[in-house]
């Protein structure tokens, strides 16, 4: 029986065991290969299997949770149970209509990304390309550490209003930190084919950000001409997604969006949109509720467009239907966009150095943590390779400092956008696209030691 036999069964099996007035189960598998290394050694290779089955049963207006990783016809049973049993102690959830039917789950037209090199890809292939990265390391007298994980990932949907979606996708993550006496480097790749990864970018970018970075000065915190590479601006659209850009927010009042949209938010050079069905973004066409995925202009030209919906927050206003947002049952936090796309612009990371009179460059963010969703406000310390710019040249490391600023801010003080965008890791379940950004003013709160 294939991969995909086996959760079309489980899937039918759990409908025919419920009672309930609907039912809805999702079942995710995945095959999970990681090698892990530090101090220039690989010191950990894992190999995971793993299926989970999440079921949501309804009575009414009443939802039970549950979920199990066994899939022999006794755990179902109980599982489907103990859902039920759930949902009928629960009180209404007054604004749900229904779980989406085959109707309004809408035809599939794209496919989901799925490289056949990613999904036989072998632990020696990995330990290779290690060992690209801790070769050069080792020649450049430091020491290096990160990840390499390569996975198929399954998802099976069904519900009892006669949803049925299978689809299969592959991902392979490289990372490199790389540490040296005063300072460290960063680099990382995202790819669905494991063969079109650029170990060498990885490991240069990696091991040239902490030759750069060594005897680091420090600098005065303050306001600060900024060029951001995409990590750091993935890093602030991610938590722009989370704070604002899903309907429950907006429907709350807690949403940047709220009673905002048609109004300027940002700057007119930045644009961002959700498609899930792109296949730049590692492309999944429909969501945890089986709903074929929309391309949804959130923020166009600097104007608030729209957010992202599930069944049930679409349920919320009159008039709106899903937009294929649905986060697995769990997460219970409304929909989120998974596949967010920022528009580049036209420039070279180099450019937006030279055109910078006094500024700081910056890798990537870590640590950041959201103070105020509706002024997107956020804080968070530099890493891995932060730079200060005179006259339109790198002229020194600096020691890690510490930001506080509103994303909104930032992203209406963009000056220039790079032409070079970069797939970056979004909340394990998505991926967002984002370029190098210049912006004239940044908000720099702190500094470190280190």
């Amino acid at each position: 029986m294939t991969a995909k036999e086996r959760i079309q069964e489980v899937l039918e099996k759990c409908l025919r065991f419920a009672s309930a007035d609907q039912t809805e189960v999702v079942v995710t598998g995945q095959d999970t290969y990681l090698t892990r290394y530090a101090t220039n050694y690989i010191h950990q290779n894992t190999a995971e299997t793993d299926t989970q089955v999440s079921v949501r049963s309804v009575f009414g207006k009443k939802i039970g949770l549950a979920q199990t990783n066994a899939l022999d016809d006794a755990s179902l049973k109980r599982t489907i149970e103990h859902a039920e049993r759930i949902a009928k102690v629960q009180p209404d959830l007054l604004d749900f209509l229904s779980l989406p039917s085959k109707d309004d789950a809408g035809e599939i037209t794209a496919q989901a990304v799925f490289s056949d090199r990613t999904a036989a890809s072998t632990a020696e292939e990995r330990a290779r390309a290690v060992g690209r990265i801790t070769a050069l390391s080792v020649k450049n007298g430091f020491d290096a550490a990160g990840a390499f994980s390569t996975a198929v990932v399954r998802f099976g949907i069904a519900n009892s209003l006669g949803i049925r979606r299978y689809t299969e996708a592959t991902r392979a993550n490289l990372s490199a930190i790389v540490m040296g006496p005063t300072g460290s480097g960063f680099a990382e790749g995202l790819q669905s084919d494991v063969g079109k990864m650029a170990v060498d970018r990885v490991a240069e970018t990696a091991v040239g950000k902490c030759r750069d970075a060594q005897n680091p000065v420090a600098v005065e915190p303050g306001d600060y001409e900024v060029i951001l590479e995409p990590a750091a601006v993935a890093d602030m659209i991610q938590f722009l997604a989370y704070m604002g850009l899903g309907a429950l927010a907006l429907q709350e009042g807690r949403s940047f969006m709220s009673g905002r949209i048609g109004q300027k938010v940002t700057g007119e050079n930045f644009t961002l949109w959700d498609d899930g069905t792109d296949p730049a973004g590692m492309a999944i066409p429909f969501d945890f509720e089986g709903v074929r995925r929309q391309k949804v202009m959130l923020i166009e030209k600097g104007v608030a467009k729209s957010v992202v919906y599930d069944s049930y927050t679409a349920g919320r206003e009159p008039g709106k239907k899903s937009t294929g947002h649905a986060l697995p049952p769990a997460a219970q936090i409304g929909a989120l966009p998974l596949n967010l796309f920022m528009k580049p612009g036209d420039a070279e990371v180099e450019d937006l150095i030279k055109a910078t009179k006094r500024g700081i460059l910056v890798t990537r963010f870590h640590y950041t943590n959201p103070l105020h969703p509706v002024l997107t406000t956020i804080t968070g310390m530099t890493r891995d390779g932060t730079f200060l710019v005179e006259n339109g040249k790198v002229k020194s490391p600096i020691k890690n400092m510490r930001f506080t600023n509103g994303i909104l801010d930032a992203f209406d003080a963009i000056e220039a956008i790079g032409k070079r965008p970069a797939l970056v890791d979004m909340f394990g379940l998505g991926v967002c696209s984002a370029p190098a950004v210049k912006l004239k003013k940044f908000s720099f709160t702190g500094g470190t030691e280190h």
